[in-house]
């Protein structure tokens, strides 16, 4: 993982999105748009998006807000990133029908996704043990929100205009390299000596447990 943090305006370029590599750290200034279950389950199965210019607004935040309203608006209480890889049965269908460029969340996608992501020029941005609360702190503003009476403040899409946001950083790259695979396929290697060094028979296998 690299120790130099890269900021990124968005929208963000396919020149840029193509120029990052796995284990870029990044941060992110410009608007992001959020959703969760019911944006991927919408989008594709019932052709139902907000309505956003996503060539000018091409992040896409996976988080559930904590949101109260104020006298003055909106306010961000905490925007945990949630589990990317929860989406991936609908992923890459909603990369290829959007364009986006950059998908922030929470753990990985799988290859459906990165192999959308490699087509488009686009990325994944996971956290780095950087926690919901200190996140809102670089919300600028709640610009706006779209099917809140309908889903409600947790599935609603938000847009916040963000500044230096994060640090991420890319572990599915415009390639579709993926930077936990290339971690296992290591770590695969190594297990066989691993195990010879504490005594673990070559034939040694775990457990299955019948559900």
């Amino acid at each position: 993982m690299s120790d130099t943090i890269r900021h990124l305006q968005l929208p963000l370029t396919e020149d840029d999105a193509r120029g990052l590599r796995l284990g870029d750290v990044v941060t992110v200034t410009g608007r992001v748009f959020t959703g969760r279950s019911l944006f991927h389950i919408r989008a594709i199965e019932q052709e139902l998006v907000p309505p956003i210019d996503f060539s000018e607004m091409n992040c896409f935040f996976h988080v559930g807000p904590v949101m109260q309203q104020a006298p003055d608006g909106w306010q961000v209480v905490s925007i945990e990133p949630t589990s990317s890889i929860r989406f991936e049965r609908y992923g890459g269908a909603v990369v290829r029908k959007l364009g986006l460029r950059a998908l922030i969340g929470k753990t990985t996608m799988g290859r459906g996704t990165a192999a959308a992501l490699r087509d488009v020029g686009g990325v994944h941005l996971t956290k780095i043990g950087i926690c919901g609360n200190l996140l809102r702190d670089q919300v600028r503003r709640v610009v706006d929100v779209h099917f809140l009476d309908e889903l409600g403040k947790t599935e609603a899409t938000w847009i916040f205009e963000v500044e230096r946001f994060g640090p991420f950083f890319v572990d599915i790259d415009a390639c579709g390299n993926n930077y936990f695979e290339a971690l296992d396929e290591g770590i695969g290697q190594q297990l066989a000596d691993v195990y010879e060094s504490l005594g673990v028979p070559a034939d040694f296998a775990y457990t299955e447990v019948n559900p």
